[in-house]
């Protein structure tokens, strides 16, 4: 008999980064299409917000545009939204839209938040893909930093 487990280590892409920012803004510049589509993604991307509706159910489409030239289409699907705590979703496309799932924690630390995002693949031999091909946990880093740089310019105002 072989024993199922839950363990997801070896197919995961996990980042926690402590912002110098409170709970309540870190949640609204990731869930605000204002925002996000100036932070999200690695270094010199651009994004293109299609729609974004943060609610269970809700879903985000945008379109990623590369130094490259070449566009990103991506579609979010939200599972749970537990306002300023907690984001749960599938991430893909539209032919695949559920190719990994995302958690999102924002755990307040006096005036700082606590973020952790960990994306959870199907395979361990997906993941191993996306940070072959795309450079996926490269990516991840550079967009909690390009994140971290966007709070930092509303302590400049």
């Amino acid at each position: 008999m072989v024993k199922q487990t839950n363990d997801t280590a070896d197919r995961e892409l996990v980042v926690t980064r402590l912002l110098n920012a409170p709970r309540e803004l870190v949640f609204k510049v990731w869930t605000d299409p204002r925002h996000v589509a100036k932070w999200w993604g690695p270094n010199g991307f651009t994004n293109t917000i299609h729609e974004m509706e943060v609610k269970p159910g809700g879903v985000w489409r945008l379109t990623m545009h590369g130094p490259d030239g070449v566009d990103y289409p991506n579609k979010i699907v939200f599972h749970k939204v537990v306002k300023p705590g907690l984001l749960v979703y599938s991430h893909g496309d539209e032919n695949d839209p559920e190719q990994f799932e995302v958690t999102v924690n924002f755990v307040p630390k006096g005036q700082k938040t606590e973020l952790t995002m960990r994306g959870v693949f199907r395979t361990k031999e997906e993941l191993d893909l996306v940070v072959k091909k795309y450079g996926a946990r490269e990516g991840q880093i550079q967009t909690i930093n390009r994140l971290e740089a966007y709070l930092a310019s509303f302590e400049e105002m």
